[in-house]
């Protein structure tokens, strides 16, 4: 099935696209609305479709109906490849540049006529951008930054999406006769924010039947390489897919080495006596002991003893290190001396702090959402609808804010399990103040404080934000502290060093946000902070009830930072975590 995350990224691309273009802003509108919408839906889109429904459905109108329904039948929007023939690459790699909007870009095309990130990076350092209406210097230091992380993320798609279409690869290969075995491998499985593409290890006893279904699958829709069991082309939204089959027994071995890194795995060859490689990883008979495998031989019956990858560790007198860890970091002579972390697991999170309603932009009622956290067996969940000055997300003035906390109470007095926190995520202002008054905020449960407009403030002015936000007595928790969006916008100026610090110092709390173009904080982020003492949270960040399990994807964040489950805050009992929470611990 099309995913509905896959169908938003399609509408949210065109909305660049038209913006590029200066078409009618309501047109723009539409399909960011669109895509928002169809990002937050609890049931997936196409079944949505076959039932006839799409219509049915607030946002989205006959014209968003009918792309939909393209993109399901053919895997395709003909709007979308249209525009993108239309607009020049480069203009919309440029969006993704702090402080360059639509408006700016086309001024820098018809004005200075770039078209590629070279051209544009080539007129900043010969400082022609700052000769430009409302550019200046600053613009120029903007994009010679933002040109070299687009340079580092280029090709890249976010850990969200390759998830969900891996795990639909999974399902559907999974179902084939010829396969005994398959799972995810690479990046995906060692849970990298940005990843090249997907990787699948396949055990099969007949690779030639796997290969011509691969390629006859509706998904499949161009082949780039080819060899007897080994197959690399391009899925769903361009992204690469390599699939790499084995025979059955081979296959801890397979999955070891396809998932890597190739760091982590050469170390453990490096562990590896020359006559125990060919046994423990395979090397030699299995695979040819000048290279390690690019194309592997598969074979009807074992060569070598069937091992699984705990075995493989085991073997080398290891422990068994998780794939989020296997970068070659270190993890490899920590899991020899035994002192490797205990990793925090998605069962260990008993609560969700940071989800939406239909109060503001959330799709659906405070018992729904409540219903949805008891059915994850979370133990409380916290209610942060937007405050008032965030418009667009029907940002919730004081009196609707304090009506929806006396509400949350009262259900809590009338139901049991999950506990509803009555929360609320309050936007930084542009000056530093919060959106709400003291006396309103020190009525709360809990606090959540956020950065959504402003982006093209200066650093300095971006952290004299930050820093009012973590000095404020009534704020627990800094959500999506850098305000990236994975593969589309890199977020606003944010010295994250001094970040860090500012929250170890203040005992503020840091979200790594679990949504999938999110994942923020990072990995490394959330390893430094916990360095430093800082306290953190997993939060979805969810619009509607199946947008809490996007939970997982913040866990392997967690996990790749090598967080143990003290760590994170929402892993702890209610009373032990509302304790913990900022405002008390001043209370105390």
């Amino acid at each position: 099935m099309i995913s509905n995350l896959e169908i938003a990224w399609i509408f949210n691309e065109i909305a660049d696209l038209l913006e590029l273009k200066g078409e009618n802003p309501f047109k723009i509108r539409a399909y960011r609305q669109g895509a928002r919408v169809v990002e937050q839906l609890s049931e997936n889109v196409e079944a949505l479709a076959a039932a006839g429904q799409l219509q049915q459905i607030q946002g989205i109108g006959p014209a968003l109906a009918k792309k939909i329904e393209e993109v399901i039948r053919t895997g395709r929007c003909s709007l979308h490849e249209r525009l993108r023939q239309e607009i020049a690459p480069g203009l919309l790699s440029m969006l993704s540049i702090p402080g360059l909007g639509p408006k700016s870009v086309r001024l820098l095309h018809e004005r200075l006529r770039v078209t590629t990130l070279e051209e544009l990076e080539e007129a900043a350092r010969q400082r022609r951008v700052r000769e430009l209406p409302g550019m200046g210097p600053k613009t120029e230091w903007n994009i010679l930054q933002g040109v070299r992380l687009l340079r580092a993320s280029a090709g890249k798609v976010p850990l969200g999406i390759a998830w969900s279409l891996a795990e639909a690869w999974v399902t559907d290969l999974g179902g084939l006769p010829a396969v005994e075995e398959v799972a995810v491998a690479g990046e995906v499985r060692r849970g990298k924010e940005l990843v090249e593409g997907i990787a699948l290890v396949v055990g099969t006893r007949a690779p030639e039947e796997v290969l011509r279904a691969v390629k006859n699958h509706p998904q499949w829709r161009q082949t780039y390489e080819e060899g007897p069991n080994f197959l690399s082309g391009a899925g769903r939204l361009g992204v690469t897919i390599r699939v790499y089959l084995c025979a059955p027994a081979h296959f801890g071995r397979f999955l070891l080495y396809y998932t890597g890194s190739a760091a982590h795995f050469g170390g453990l060859v490096g562990r590896c006596a020359p006559s125990e490689r060919a046994v423990l990883l395979g090397v030699g008979r299995l695979f040819p002991p000048e290279e390690y495998p690019a194309v592997p031989v598969a074979a009807a019956e074992p060569l070598l003893p069937s091992l699984k990858e705990e075995d493989i560790y085991a073997a080398l007198g290891m422990e068994f290190v998780p794939p989020e860890l296997r970068e070659g970091e270190g993890e490899i002579e920590a899991a020899a001396e035994g002192r490797l972390p205990s990793l925090v697991r998605l069962e260990d999170v008993q609560g969700d702090l940071h989800v939406h309603t239909n109060w503001s932009d959330g799709l659906y009622d405070l018992e729904k959402m409540a219903r949805a956290a008891a059915s994850r067996g979370y133990a409380y969940l916290g209610i942060a609808d937007h405050s008032r000055s965030l418009t667009v997300a029907r940002g919730l003035s004081v009196d609707r804010l304090l009506e929806q906390r006396a509400l949350i109470h009262e259900l809590n007095r009338d139901r049991a399990g999950t506990r509803l926190l009555a929360g609320v995520e309050v936007d930084i202002l542009a000056d530093g103040t919060l959106d709400y008054p003291d006396e309103v905020l020190a009525q709360m449960d809990l606090v959540i404080a956020s950065i959504h407009t402003g982006f093209k403030q200066t650093p300095d002015q971006i952290m004299a934000r930050l820093s009012s936000a973590l000095s404020h007595p009534y704020v627990d928790i800094l959500a999506h502290p850098t305000g990236r969006l994975l593969g589309r916008r890199s977020g606003y100026e944010v010295d994250l060093d001094r970040l860090l610090e500012m929250a170890a110092e203040k005992g503020k709390v840091l979200e790594i946000n679990a949504t999938g173009d999110r994942l923020d904080l990072g990995s490394d982020a959330a390893r430094r902070a916990a360095a430093l003492g800082v306290p953190l949270v997993i939060n979805t960040d969810a619009h509607d009830a199946a947008h809490l399990g996007t939970m997982r994807l913040g866990v392997a964040v967690a996990r790749r930072a090598g967080l143990e489950p003290g760590q994170v805050l929402n892993t702890l009992p209610l009373e032990e975590l509302l304790a913990r929470l900022p405002r008390r611990r001043a209370a105390g």
